[in-house]
C-alpha cells in the first residue's frame, strides 16, 4: 500500500511512499527510513502498534541524542 499523503513542510509533487509494514513467513514487521526492521509481530495489527511504541520512544529523546529522527 501506498502512503500519497502531503506532509508538513512539503512542496510540488508527493514522492513515492511505500508502507512500513511487511509480512514474511506469516509473521508482521515494521521498518523505517533508516532500514532498521523490527518483529515479529503475530499480526500486522501488533505491528502498528509496536511503530507506534517505537515512534514514542524516539521522540521522548532529547534531540541532539538522537542517532536518526523517524516521523
Amino acid at each position: 500500500m501506498m502512503d500519497t499523503n502531503i506532509r508538513a513542510g512539503e512542496a510540488g509533487p508527493t514522492p513515492f511512499r511505500s508502507s512500513r509494514f511487511f509480512c514474511v513467513g506469516g509473521k508482521w514487521y515494521f521498518t523505517t527510513r533508516e532500514g532498521f526492521d523490527s518483529g515479529p509481530f503475530a499480526t500486522r495489527e501488533r505491528a502498528e502498534i509496536g511503530l507506534k511504541r517505537f515512534l514514542h520512544v524516539i521522540n521522548m529523546l532529547p534531540a541532539e541524542s538522537r542517532e536518526f529522527r523517524v516521523h
